[in-house]
């Protein structure tokens, strides 16, 4: 039952991989001998495709910022569309067919198959901790994938113009044939979070496994959509409510800085686990991280030797993936809600506490009995402190786009170059590419409007 199912639903997944391109698909119809969702078991056997709902996150976002930069002949040896997403170019910036938006929307595809079943459904006293379950994660899982999309495919969050800014496609429903518009970004920001806040109040506080949603993934992934458009008051609120149920950290002076891939997947630290397939980019073979930002790091900073790894030539490649390996962690981890806590109070200017999460965040990263607490710091200065310390915590996890759009909405100012050869590329501040291309093949089978330059 299980097995024929979910070949149903792959092949319903490869009819609709351009998920909210066209307005109408295929005649032909999949045989009605196969099997339909209609148990609680079956939509959450859908839920738990880990390889397609955790394992594809896009990349689009790590490739276009400003951690690493690539050496002119290892960007010679890209495919073209990748050269120019790294160039941040007009167009022509993902391959045809299978890209991050197929990815993502395949994944809000499957969500609102089990959203939809659900329905049909009755909730009883006998199954409604598992009904809540299923439903809730289901939320988180759509929640999230919007939220994805428009961190790669619409401009900062700017309050005063978000009613009439474009968002992205949200869709809502497993028909193929629903045509796909545009939703404002405040419509689409108002759709996550109404999303995850309904999640939040279904699913239990810590998961089955930390593949699957919770409540404190639920609370994670609030403040990290609040923090994305700059409301830190809800951003502290979630992050408070997220450490409240789950707050451990790794100390990483028990960890063995020789190894090739010094974390473990699924350590302690991970409040939900979703990975990033490496774009060839960003691979450890190419990707060469930003020497400012490597230098960074105090020689008592046990990052230093547990993130990088000498390319014997002066320059660093990354290692630190919470991944154990090459691919890149772009779950929800304690040390992410940490910094959002920490940030969030300083900027609203709560400094004590403020100080107190860098301080314990930092203790477990120093080597033992080097790192000086923080104290007594201005507002001002501790705040540009938690945001360095978030920049060299959460590097390679598909954050620092989302980062570098809020804090140049902010004043930031901060210019991204990049240099091949005797050619300079920039991208400054607010530019029209933080938005960056949707796929050319979705606009022209949806006519859904491409984003300016």
């Amino acid at each position: 039952m299980k097995r024929q199912y979910r070949y149903t639903i792959g092949f319903l997944m490869m009819t609709s991989l351009l998920l909210g391109a066209c307005t109408k698909y295929l005649d032909t119809k999949p045989s009605q001998a196969l099997s339909v969702p209609s148990t609680l078991s079956d939509l959450q056997s859908l839920l738990d495709t880990y390889y397609k709902l955790n394992n594809t996150d896009p990349g689009a976002a790590e490739t276009s910022a400003d951690d690493y930069y690539l050496t002119e002949a290892d960007w010679n040896s890209l495919a073209e569309f990748y050269r120019r997403q790294y160039t941040w170019q007009d167009d022509r910036v993902f391959s045809n067919y299978q890209n991050d938006w197929s990815n993502i929307y395949s994944t809000v595809y499957i969500t609102n198959v089990v959203l939809d079943n659900i329905r049909s459904i009755e909730r009883t006293a006998g199954n409604q901790s598992e009904w809540d379950n299923v439903k809730g994660s289901a939320l988180v899982l759509r929640s999230r994938s919007f939220l994805q999309a428009a961190i790669i495919w619409t401009l900062p969050y700017n309050p005063a113009k978000a009613e009439t800014a474009m968002g992205i496609p949200l869709r809502m429903s497993q028909d193929f044939n629903e045509r796909s518009v545009r939703a404002s970004l405040k419509q689409t920001y108002t759709q996550i979070l109404q999303d995850l806040k309904e999640a939040a109040e279904r699913l239990s506080p810590s998961p089955l496994h930390v593949m699957r949603p919770s409540r404190a993934a639920a609370y994670g992934l609030l403040a990290r959509t609040y923090l994305s458009i700059g409301n830190y008051d809800s951003c502290l609120y979630y992050a408070d409510k997220t450490l409240q149920i789950k707050n451990t950290l790794l100390n990483y002076n028990t960890l063995n800085s020789n190894s090739a891939f010094p974390f473990s997947q699924l350590n302690t630290e991970v409040i939900m686990e979703n990975l990033i397939p490496v774009p060839s980019p960003i691979s450890i073979n190419r990707a060469k991280i930003d020497s400012n930002l490597y230098n960074s790091y105090h020689p008592n900073d046990l990052r230093k030797t547990l993130f990088f790894k000498s390319n014997g030539n002066g320059t660093y490649g990354f290692k630190g993936s919470y991944e154990g390996g090459g691919n890149l962690f772009s779950g929800l981890a304690t040390d992410e809600v940490y910094l959002m806590r920490a940030e969030a109070n300083a900027k609203l200017g709560n400094l004590s506490p403020a100080m107190a999460d860098l301080n314990t965040l930092l203790q477990n990263r120093w080597r033992t009995g080097t790192y000086i607490p923080v104290s007594n710091l201005s507002g001002p200065v501790l705040l540009q402190m938690i945001r360095t310390e978030r920049r060299k915590e959460l590097l390679m996890r598909g954050l620092r786009w989302m980062d570098l759009k809020r804090l140049n909405m902010e004043g930031a100012g901060i210019n991204l170059t990049r240099n091949l050869g005797s050619q300079t590329y920039t991208l400054p501040p607010n530019d029209p590419r933080y938005a960056i291309a949707i796929p050319e093949e979705i606009i022209q089978l949806s006519g859904i409007p491409q984003n300016p330059r």
